[in-house]
């Protein structure tokens, strides 16, 4: 339905908008010496306490059975905290765009894998999202680094003599 749809694309603008959020938010704070773990400990922990509402409204499915609680711990401490842990460490070494944009690459090289070893087939919208997202990726790569190219300094007059 078009509402459903819309309410899609809403969802993943605000997800979209809440993890440049959080790549800026860490980096600015890794900048201010505040280190890396401390730095994404308190963006997580305030994450969470902001998902509370969504806990309380789905009746935290993930923690009803143990073997829904298993995957669910071992989805935090493998590939959300290996993840996020080696995210942290580019993220002290670039900027947060170049490090959000560099993420483009876990959905595409998952979509790749995806091909190649389940035999999924993707759509021509799929193979332009593919082809979008590598462009992307390319031009990152080749573009220069504006962060540190030195930027003209405003003119300011000189005072005037009496």
């Amino acid at each position: 339905s078009a509402a459903g749809t819309a309410a899609s694309v809403g969802l993943g603008l605000v997800a979209g908008a809440t993890y440049a959020l959080y790549s800026w938010v860490v980096h600015r704070l890794m900048e201010q010496h505040v280190g890396r773990a401390a730095a994404m400990g308190a963006v997580f922990g305030a994450g969470g306490v902001l998902l509370l509402p969504v806990l309380a409204v789905t009746g935290a499915p993930l923690v009803e059975s143990p073997s829904s609680f298993t995957v669910a711990v071992y989805m935090a401490l493998v590939p959300m905290f290996l993840g996020y842990f080696l995210f942290g460490i580019g993220l002290a070494r670039v900027r947060p765009s170049t490090a959000t944009t560099l993420t483009l690459a876990e959905p595409a090289v998952a979509a790749v894998l995806a091909i190649l070893v389940v035999g999924e087939q993707l759509s021509v919208l799929g193979w332009t999202g593919l082809s979008i997202i590598g462009a992307a990726l390319v031009v990152l790569a080749v573009a220069p680094a504006n962060a540190t190219a030195e930027r003209p300094q405003a003119l300011v007059p000189a005072p005037a003599r009496a």
